[in-house]
């Protein structure tokens, strides 16, 4: 009231006067539902209301009735909570089991905006919604948005955030190319490099129609932003296309660019028997790439004299992407183009090509191997050597090899790409690789979906380094995990959310009367025993409040795996139902109680207050 008494000096305030109350006051608010609520209550039509009318707003926005039954129950005279009482509400329904008055006291000093209620250690209806909405009643766990795990293991141990062409804005085969998507927080960016002008190579998505950029320009982008959002180390993933001259100068620009960043040799310069981890590499520039000779060669040539500038040697032809996907991308393109198709260059053709030894050399602990077989890669493939495989054929390698593939993904770093076909820049489902322990799964960053949200909320753990830890039954070396295969062996557990409400949702985009019909679908992502979808009935006309109180159970054969998707659609009688907003994030990262969930966009973009209010928890079974 001493907050908003000033503004009512001259009887009534505006809409506009409205809203800067509201952010005067730190509440979060949709202005669609807050104009909503004005027009309702401005009695005389004139865009002015008085200072009962404001609290009347204030009171339609923020106390919303399930918060008020939920304090009731706790609150003494269903006025305040104590700080004893408060406990009693963190032990038993936000499962604090360690929860003491101390705790109690902090939260009420930070969150209650009534200075005597602070002074009595008391928390008031007021300081009970400013809790309930904040960080800490946040369905993702507040300890898991800092890095938490062990950063100390090889590489070959954890999941990498890993983009496909993330160059290209709009599709594979005429969409134009731009620096921004290497500004991404992602830790395996690919580059496709090609032969250009005045001895320049540049980047484009091959044999397509993608606008080119200079290597160099998509370089220093990539050194401008590569540690903003991780320390952890940045694989560049080189599609290389070049000659030899063209692959020197290459190499030459990240030498000058990346400068002491780049992993030019061994830790210790001696030749190690396994990958370094994480921590060991922080804020280092990996280049992935074909290599000639092996690790040792290159350690002993150097020794002997330094860079092997001028030289070429032959590697085998190990690029990322399948000879199969390759054609069905340009028969599609001519197509489009209705031109002829390139004539392969001699390098394309054979099953070698040149290397410049002064870029083979920079390739230290990610050195390219074309995959041939899990039996081959056992016995000829080196610790520091990867593989590229395409969707198609490691979706195969999964229906019929599951247990084999986990023993590869234990010892060697492998990447999946989505297949040529894939000219629109759509993904592939990323979580049928996970559970294999692939640790690149390439997606395309620039085209929004199931798929990216998955890869969102999946990397949204270990405070968003880019780096997950893998289960340890996809890092033990006598491991014998197979996907299809998993009931009862892997703390099961029984998950059941409730969801209770909705607050300020996202008003329709097909709704001229900013109004939606709301459901929500939870839908649990991980090995093929745990997929599943359910979903509420809906809530017509209201997109400012919908309460369902709806349960639902789910049992989880593998929690360590199982990523978590709320969705929030608007039911459409005719057309499909219309995108609201959604939130995905891993089992183990939830946290249990009341709890909301905060929506994002189609594009990851926070839609803040829109919110969904749920009870969840899970027990082992």
């Amino acid at each position: 009231m001493d907050i908003i008494f000033d503004e009512f000096r001259d009887g009534k305030i505006n809409l506009d006067k409205t809203l800067k109350l509201f952010n005067k006051m730190e509440i979060s608010y949709d202005y669609v539902h807050v104009k909503k609520v004005f027009k309702k209550n401005d009695s005389q039509k004139k865009g002015l209301i008085t200072m009962e009318d404001f609290r009347a707003i204030y009171r339609t926005i923020l106390h919303r009735p399930e918060l008020s039954e939920l304090f009731n129950t706790y609150a003494q005279n269903k006025k305040v909570l104590s700080a004893a009482n408060f406990v009693d509400f963190l032990k038993k329904e936000q499962f604090e089991v360690k929860a003491d008055e101390r705790r109690a006291g902090s939260l009420i000093s930070k969150y209650e905006p009534i200075e005597e209620a602070r002074k009595r250690k008391e928390m008031t209806f007021e300081g009970f919604i400013r809790y309930m909405l904040s960080e800490e009643c946040s369905i993702f766990k507040k300890e898991n948005k800092v890095v938490y795990q062990d950063m100390s293991r090889p590489l070959c141990d954890y999941y990498i955030s890993s983009s496909h062409n993330t160059y290209l804005i709009q599709d594979q085969l005429i969409g134009p190319s731009h620096l921004w998507g290497y500004a991404k927080a992602c830790r395996c960016v690919e580059i496709d490099c090609w032969d250009g002008p005045d001895g320049e190579p540049i980047v484009y998505h091959g044999h397509t129609l993608t606008s080119r950029i200079t290597f160099k320009n998509v370089i220093s982008v990539v050194h401008k932003h590569a540690f903003e959002a991780s320390d952890y180390p940045i694989i560049l993933s080189l599609e290389n296309h070049c000659s030899p001259k063209q692959q020197e100068r290459m190499a030459a620009h990240m030498l000058h660019m990346f400068g002491e960043t780049l992993c030019v040799s061994t830790l210790d310069d001696t030749m190690p028997t396994q990958l370094p981890s994480p921590e060991q590499l922080k804020c280092k520039i990996l280049l992935k790439n074909k290599k000639v000779g092996t690790l040792e060669d290159t350690l002993r040539w150097r020794s002997r004299s330094g860079m092997g500038e001028g030289d070429t040697g032959e590697a085998e032809d190990t690029s990322g992407t399948d000879e199969e996907d390759d054609e069905a991308s340009e028969q599609l393109l001519r197509k489009l183009s209705q031109k002829e198709p390139p004539k392969k260059s001699k390098k394309e053709k054979g099953h070698k090509v040149k290397v410049a030894m002064m870029l083979s050399e920079l390739i230290i602990y990610t050195a390219s191997r074309k995959f041939a077989s899990f039996e081959d890669s056992k016995e000829k493939q080196k610790f520091y050597q990867n593989n590229s495989i395409g969707e198609v054929k490691g979706q195969k390698l999964i229906k019929r090899r599951a247990p084999d593939f986990v023993l590869h993904t234990l010892r060697f770093i492998t990447r999946i790409y989505p297949k040529g076909t894939r000219t629109d820049s759509s993904n592939y489902d990323p979580q049928e690789f996970w559970n294999v322990g692939c640790q690149l799964v390439a997606l395309n960053f620039q085209t929004p979906g199931v798929q990216m949200d998955l890869l969102i909320g999946k990397f949204m753990d270990n405070g968003g380094c880019g780096y997950v830890l893998k289960p340890e039954f996809l890092r033990k070396r006598d491991a014998c995990f197979d996907p299809f295969h998993v009931t009862g062996k892997y703390n099961p557990v029984t998950l059941t959310i409730k969801i209770i409400s909705g607050y300020q949702l996202p008003p329709s985009n097909l709704s001229k009367s900013n109004k939606a019909d709301p459901l929500v679908k939870i839908e649990i992502h991980g090995v093929p025993a745990d997929i599943a979808k359910q979903q509420t009935s809906v809530i017509k006309n209201n997109a400012l409040n919908p309460r369902w109180n709806e349960t639902f159970t789910f049992n989880i054969q593998v929690p360590d795996l199982a990523l978590i998707r709320f969705v929030v659609e608007d039911q459409m009688v005719i057309t499909s139902n219309d995108f609201l907003g959604q939130f995905t994030l891993p089992l183990l990262s939830m946290n249990k109680g009341y709890r909301h969930v905060p929506l994002v966009s189609k594009l990851g973009v926070s839609l803040k207050p829109a919110s969904l209010f749920v009870y969840s928890w899970y027990i082992e079974q």
